[in-house]
């Protein structure tokens, strides 16, 4: 490490601690956990059949299946709205790591390829593996999800300025076009169209305890792994040369967060399908409020995402009954301008 590269490294972490803000961190998550615990309760609460909240305290506490309100709310509420949380964390901390190791305040699993990679995944394993249990789904998924990545970092890599994140993100729609055409495709010549639509559209409606069971461990040992390396992550976004000489293993920790990055956007995927904007949105709101330590970003992101996701799902529900809306699809109402102001800003940070 050169003195200049160590006195340059020193005063941007100076810097970053200036920007931190660790009092906003315990606020905006104290007020994030006491948000989402009220939205789970408010999303069992609400459907088709509302039920009281104190129905749903007993329900949870004091299961009767002899109660048909009871078993509404054990067997198809509650285990959507988990999911609904899980896969919200898993999009947005999956996000934030991806801001921090590429420094591309653009990076999102959706608009780099992840979603749209796990999605055709699945769409093969439908047509060739038809009644696959679906922990297998899961691993496609995640291999989907590499894949999809690699191709647009690879496409990416080809142009002659090298990856700016304008180029990466344009590189991932494309890529995320061409996937989704393909999984289309296969949907239509093996009249899969309708096992994937719950898929393509977004939704947590079908998801059951069997689900979260195989997907639980997956998710929280990723987050945990996330969390670990929260404060290399932070170190990476200053610049790669600056991190390696603080003393980082660069490579290990993008290995790392990549796998991580793989496993939360994958299993999200097999839940929820093609969801976007979730890890686009929330570490952007979360980096405003606690400044650019991703020890807090990855922390308020994980509730903060859940806390999207939930709403969404209970807007999902109740906005157009009995039918309902795709979750992609309000999120997109939100992420798309997002996106666009971004964008407009030549990717520069809020």
């Amino acid at each position: 490490m050169t003195a200049s590269t160590g006195v340059e490294g020193l005063s941007d972490i100076d810097e970053l601690q200036k920007q931190s803000h660790p009092i906003r961190g315990i606020v905006a998550l104290i007020l994030g956990v006491v948000a989402l615990i009220f939205a789970i309760g408010l999303a069992i609460s609400l459907g088709a059949a509302d039920i009281s909240l104190s129905t749903v305290w007993t329900a949870i506490t004091q299961f009767s299946p002899e109660l048909t309100t009871h078993q509404i709310i054990h067997d198809i509420r509650l285990p959507r709205v988990l999911g609904a949380a899980l896969v919200g964390a898993s999009f947005a901390v999956a996000g934030a790591i991806m801001q921090g190791m590429t420094r591309n305040p653009l990076a999102d699993s959706g608009l780099l390829g992840l979603n749209s990679g796990a999605a055709f995944m699945l769409a093969v394993c439908f047509a060739f593996f038809p009644g696959m249990p679906y922990m297998y789904l899961i691993l496609w998924s995640f291999v989907g999800a590499g894949l999809g990545v690699a191709i647009v970092y690879g496409v990416g890599s080809l142009s002659k300025g090298g990856l700016s994140p304008m180029r990466l993100v344009l590189a991932g729609a494309a890529v995320s076009a061409l996937l989704g055409a393909l999984g289309e495709g296969i949907a239509l010549y093996y009249r899969i169209g309708q096992d994937l639509a719950f898929w393509y559209a977004g939704g947590v409606s079908g998801t059951m305890w069997s689900h979260l069971q195989i997907l639980s461990p997956w998710l929280l040992i990723a987050m945990t792994g996330a969390l670990m390396l929260s404060r290399s992550i932070t170190l990476l976004s200053l610049g790669e040369e600056i991190a390696i000489g603080l003393g980082q293993r660069t490579v290990v920790v993008k290995v790392w967060g990549m796998v991580i990055v793989l496993i939360l956007a994958g299993a999200a995927v097999s839940v929820v399908g093609a969801v976007g904007f979730v890890g686009l949105i929330v570490p952007h709101f979360t980096r405003y409020i606690v400044g650019h330590d991703y020890r807090w970003i990855i922390s308020c992101s994980l509730v903060y995402g859940a806390l999207l996701v939930v709403l969404a799902d209970l807007v999902a529900r109740t906005i157009n009954p009995p039918y309902e809306t795709p979750i992609g699809a309000l999120i997109a109402l939100i992420g798309v301008p997002f996106f666009l102001y971004l964008a407009r800003k030549g990717g520069k940070e809020l």
